[in-house]
């Protein structure tokens, strides 16, 4: 299979339209069809409906492979340019918002401080981006964080080629409004709160499937979706009443309206991981450096 092929197949997809995708691609729509009909006479099968755009079961199917494909590309593209050049110049950071922590801020200042010339930026976004971000060349590091058992590494798709270590462990807790019958418990346990109702916010807080695979469950289930990075957001939600979440403890102490209790079984906790390629700059080693010390 031809990749750009793959890639006009996923913008198509993306898009639910052939004009856009091309506008998107900067392709000419006959570029793009002549694409699309070149992948089906390839894989000898019908891969999209045309009115609506839309994938078939088959293009369903190849949609579950052709994403991961392209990030690997792309990550190879990536990580032959960093043997040629390596930006001395710039730190880009991307993290989850949970990632974002005190000791990572100082860590960036003093990188700021000690190099004034430094062009640094710190993009927030989700799980999967930062993993993309930092796989891709767009930025220099990636902070990640979730819950995991303590000798356990964090579930992250697609990093296989990334280095990671954790920076920082810390209690989980489950976030419920203040007044929840719940509240005053100096404990819980997860498994008994698979029945209770959550917020599925998988870049705002713990992911549901992590707390599944942690309790052994297949309860959590969620009415409310939140699709965002904004933890204040979602504590807003939480103190309202819409459903419970799970975030670190020191994160969530002192929210409004919520009460954090820690999480005592199974054996889990919140966990920091820095996920970074085999060649680094200089102020990316650095900063890395920095915060293994200061684990």
């Amino acid at each position: 299979m031809d990749p750009q092929q793959l890639r006009t197949f996923v913008s198509v997809v993306d898009h639910r339209s052939f004009s856009a995708a091309a506008q998107a691609l900067g392709y000419t729509q006959s570029a793009v069809s002549q694409h699309i009909a070149a992948l089906e006479a390839d894989l000898e099968t019908p891969l999209l409906t045309r009115r609506p755009v839309a994938p078939t079961e088959a293009g369903r199917r190849l949609l579950e492979h052709a994403r991961p494909l392209l990030l690997r590309l792309d990550a190879a593209r990536a990580d032959i340019a960093r043997l040629r050049q390596v930006r001395p110049g710039r730190l880009a950071l991307a993290c989850t918002p949970g990632a974002l922590t005190p000791a990572v801020a100082h860590a960036l200042v003093r990188a700021r401080t000690e190099a004034p010339r430094l062009v640094a930026s710190v993009r927030v976004c989700g799980r999967a981006a930062a993993v993309q971000a930092a796989l891709t060349g767009a930025a220099d590091l990636a902070l990640i964080d979730g819950a995991a058992a303590p000798t356990d590494p964090l579930p992250l798709p697609d990093a296989a080629s990334l280095a990671a270590f954790p920076v920082r462990e810390e209690p989980l807790a489950v976030l419920l409004p203040a007044d929840h019958p719940l509240a005053g418990r100096p404990a819980l346990r997860l498994a008994d709160l698979a029945a209770a109702r959550w917020i599925d916010a998988p870049d705002a807080a713990v992911p549901l499937a992590q707390l599944r695979a942690a309790a052994h469950s297949d309860g959590f289930g969620h009415q409310l979706t939140y699709t965002g990075t904004d933890f204040h957001g979602l504590s807003v939600l939480v103190a309202a009443g819409a459903g419970l979440a799970a975030a670190a403890l020191p994160a969530a102490a002192d929210l409004p309206g919520i009460a954090a209790v820690p999480i005592i079984e199974p054996r889990i906790t919140h966990r920091v991981e820095l996920l970074h390629p085999r060649t680094l700059s200089a102020p990316a080693a650095e900063l890395a450096e920095a915060l293994r010390r200061a684990r």
